[in-house]
């Protein structure tokens, strides 16, 4: 029993997630200040899991799973900035609340945490995204340890979020070449951490995701195409989450012309040895 637990443990990317992100929170409160208060830190993550248990309780589920809506608190906590704590209770909300009540087919529509940060930017709330300039140093270590997270096979869906970041960095290289920039320019817009906890954490959610690989290639390009127009044709800084948020919608339509598997967060437990002598 303890092996097959362990496998079930740790075969779930939520897992893996929930520690990355927990790691980053932590070392911005204690040593390296790249936006996030503790107290708006507190309301959001707190919010996304009282959300989480009052909806299901409401919605009459049976087991009450507070891994998602922590991956949604942590994800708010490091990209949303506003100046009021009761924002990012908000924040939390609003996601959490979206999985529940903006369901089709019983997948959600949109990923909880970039469907809050897009309705927010959209209100009078005052909110703006990090800047997500971490330092290099720290970019580089959280890269790893998300790119382990895939290597793991933990994250079993999460190849879109290498096929958004070569897209993403392939524009950004054909317009430097086009205007004659120093490819110094696209590394450095790829050094940003808001943009790899979009590309591993929002983007790459398997819940929101098309099911086939094929789906997810093409979803990926997409929302990176889109993403590049609205940044560099029609400035607007949130171009990312604003694509991500807007063309979420087809993943239903891509789903019905190339259907496969429905994503399953664990993995299926080995099948314990039988004793000889016993059929199976």
């Amino acid at each position: 029993m303890p092996k097959i637990f362990a496998h079930r443990f740790w075969s779930d990317a939520r897992h893996y997630q929930i520690a990355a992100l927990a790691t980053l929170l932590t070392y911005n409160l204690g040593w390296l200040d790249f936006g996030a208060r503790p107290l708006n830190s507190a309301f959001g993550i707190a919010s996304a899991l009282a959300t989480q248990v009052l909806c299901s309780r409401a919605f009459g589920l049976p087991q009450i799973d507070l891994r998602s809506p922590l991956i949604t608190g942590l994800s708010l906590s490091l990209l949303l900035r506003a100046d009021e704590a009761w924002v990012h209770a908000l924040a939390g909300i609003i996601g959490i609340g979206s999985k529940f009540l903006l369901r089709i087919d019983g997948k959600h529509v949109f990923n909880p945490a970039g469907f809050a940060i897009v309705v927010l930017l959209a209100s009078p709330a005052g909110v703006w995204i990090s800047p997500g300039q971490w330092g290099s140093a720290v970019w580089f270590a959280a890269l790893l340890s998300f790119l382990a997270i895939l290597v793991l096979h933990a994250a079993r869906r999460s190849d879109v979020a290498i096929f958004f970041l070569g897209s993403h960095a392939a524009l950004l290289v054909a317009r430097a070449l086009w205007l004659g920039d120093p490819l110094i320019i696209p590394l450095h817009q790829m050094q940003s951490g808001s943009l790899l906890i979009f590309a591993f954490f929002m983007i790459s959610d398997p819940r929101t995701t098309p099911d086939s690989r094929l789906g997810r290639f093409i979803f990926a390009l997409s929302v990176a195409g889109f993403a590049h127009w609205l940044a560099f044709f029609i400035q607007m800084r949130p171009a990312l989450y604003v694509a991500l948020i807007a063309l979420s919608p087809c993943i239903l339509l891509l789903d019905r012309i190339l259907p496969a598997a429905r994503f399953s967060w664990t993995a299926p437990a080995p099948t314990p040895t039988a004793p000889q002598g016993v059929s199976q």
